[in-house]
């Protein structure tokens, strides 16, 4: 029996079997260091698809870090450190003026979870609005807001609480939100929405749209929630956050994922008009959120991407990944589209997505699918991605599509 084998057998023995496995020939990861990721035999992949590790994995001044914090203290919120507030404050530095107050949690699902409770205390109102294909986390309250989830398999639909507006694809499309608030009459608790839609397929809203749709959910006493789990922290390198591209404020912020660099953090930045509302007499804890290594390894995180350059960097490589995809976009039938910002790339095929990313693996590049119709091939690398590791994939990329007029082999 060979080792891979081994290990999914033994993985569907003792793990649940609804936990997906990468690739149709599974790896079995054992090392990482910054754009790269090494198999048990030594092998090298080219990581174009992990955004966790967003400076990079197992980056050598955050691991540092979160060392000589583990050796010094790690325990929770109830007893007083500079080191949270410290986090805090830069945090914050970051964000528009009205964003001025943080709650840490463990999670990107733990953070949007605690997002809907803030604006559900401050509105005293329940019905959502969120966007088609959506995904916001894992809880039970989350998956009845991500209709990538409960309208999928084993899905039971949306709660009636719940309104499913479309995919814009214009700012017109705001009208469809605008018409949604008016038919709700007992009361919007807010409009919720991932600043670029990720697992709907890599996409950039319109301009205007999210102006006009935080307009109209205001005028009804909603609060506007930025789910920047997948686009914080200058990953579409025009801007540190997505929702700066389009112009608005919005009054939560959602961060998870990056911001730890794969060390379990989440936070939520709010307004203090909305966290005095949250402040009711009922405490607020999260054994674990905000605690002292967690805060280290934040703070470090932060550091790395503004010391490391890596927005500008981002944008950079992005541009030269955008060029070329728009190249082979020419010379390949199967590619409908290329869209994106930064290095939060989106590849959509008229084909078998799949097909493509498991030959791109067998290639050494680790590339996912994303979409409604899987057929996005999603480009989200740490940070430190170069100009060689571009042009790698392009190249490696365009041995892989079927040539124009030709069509692929399933």
């Amino acid at each position: 029996m060979t080792r891979i084998k081994s290990l999914i057998e033994a993985r569907q023995r003792v793990l649940g079997r609804n936990l997906s496995v990468a690739y149709e020939h599974p790896l079995n990861i054992v090392r990482g260091s910054m754009q790269y990721l090494y198999d048990d035999e030594g092998r090298r992949y080219l990581d174009a698809y992990n955004n966790v590790a967003h400076v990079g994995h197992c980056h050598p001044r955050v691991v540092a870090a979160g060392q000589q914090q583990m050796e010094l203290l790690n325990t929770n919120t109830r007893y007083l450190s500079d080191l949270i507030i410290r986090y805090a404050e830069r945090l914050t530095a970051t964000l528009p003026r009205s964003l001025s107050v943080c709650y840490f949690v463990n999670s990107g699902s733990e953070a949007n979870e605690l997002a809907l409770r803030l604006a559900r205390t401050h509105t005293r109102a329940r019905e959502m609005i969120v966007l088609d294909h959506a995904y916001h986390g894992n809880t039970t309250t989350l998956i009845d807001i991500s209709p990538y989830k409960h309208d999928g398999p084993g899905g039971k639909g949306a709660p009636s609480w719940v309104h499913k507006a479309p995919l814009p694809v214009s700012d017109e499309c705001a009208e469809h939100v605008v018409d949604l608030v008016s038919q709700i009459d007992n009361g919007l608790c807010g409009f919720i929405a991932e600043s670029m839609p990720s697992v709907a397929g890599q996409i950039v809203l319109p301009d205007g749209y999210l102006t006009k749709v935080y307009e109209a959910v205001r005028a009804a006493g909603g609060v506007c929630i930025a789910d920047e789990v997948q686009t914080g922290y200058g990953r579409i390198g025009t801007h540190f956050y997505a929702f700066e591209k389009y112009g608005v404020v919005p009054d939560i912020v959602v961060l998870g994922k990056p911001i730890g660099n794969g060390h379990p953090i989440g936070a939520v930045i709010t307004t203090r008009a909305i966290a005095d509302s949250f402040n009711n007499g009922m405490e607020f804890f999260s054994t674990f959120g905000g605690n002292n290594v967690s805060c280290a390894i934040g703070l470090k995180v932060l550091e790395v991407v503004h010391e490391e350059n890596l927005q500008a960097h981002g944008l950079q490589i992005g541009e030269r990944l955008l060029a070329g995809l728009r190249d082979l976009q020419q010379r390949h039938d199967v590619i409908a589209d290329v869209r994106g910002s930064g290095l939060f790339l989106g590849v959509e095929l008229k084909d078998d997505a799949g097909r493509v990313v498991n030959q791109m693996r067998d290639r050494g590049i680790l590339l996912g699918t994303e979409g409604p119709l899987h057929n996005v091939i999603k480009i989200r690398p740490p940070m430190p991605f170069s100009e060689s590791d571009a042009d790698l994939l392009l190249s490696t990329l365009a041995e892989v599509l079927p040539q124009k007029g030709t069509q692929s082999k399933k």
